[in-house]
């Protein structure tokens, strides 16, 4: 029984990791698109960042199946991470086809919601803690 409770408290660590390293990375991309416009290493960082950003959407992807399979838990984060790697990609295309009056309010609807979810699931395990402890 111990050992499902341990599964499932490393599963929502790794959940938490994965949603706060992709909020910071699309906060991340927001500093360096205002770099973007004011210097010539603005476009290297934000290109960086881009990748940063999509692999830590992938990593939600593999926090939430793993935050479900294993510790028994709700299978609605893996459509959120799923939705937030459909928006990544979308952010990708149109940050290659150089459409900023797309890209920019996209970008700041990721980061809301990556904002969101990272609220969702941090209060979810304060209230699960004080859940125990009462």
């Amino acid at each position: 029984m111990s050992t499902q409770t341990t599964a499932a408290h490393r599963s929502v660590t790794f959940l938490q990791v994965a949603i706060a390293l992709q909020t910071l990375a699309i906060f991340f991309q927001a500093v360096t698109a205002g770099l973007l416009l004011s210097s010539s290493h603005g476009e290297v960082l934000h290109s960086a960042g881009a990748r940063v950003m999509y692999g830590a959407s992938m990593l939600y992807v593999l926090a939430a199946i793993l935050a479900w399979r294993p510790g028994g838990g709700a299978p609605r984060p893996i459509l959120y991470a799923s939705g937030f790697l459909v928006l990544a990609s979308v952010q990708v295309v149109l940050g290659i086809a150089h459409m900023p009056s797309l890209h920019m309010p996209l970008g700041i609807l990721m980061f809301g919601l990556s904002v969101l979810a990272l609220g969702q699931v941090l209060s979810a395990r304060l209230s699960e803690r004080s859940g125990t402890r009462s």
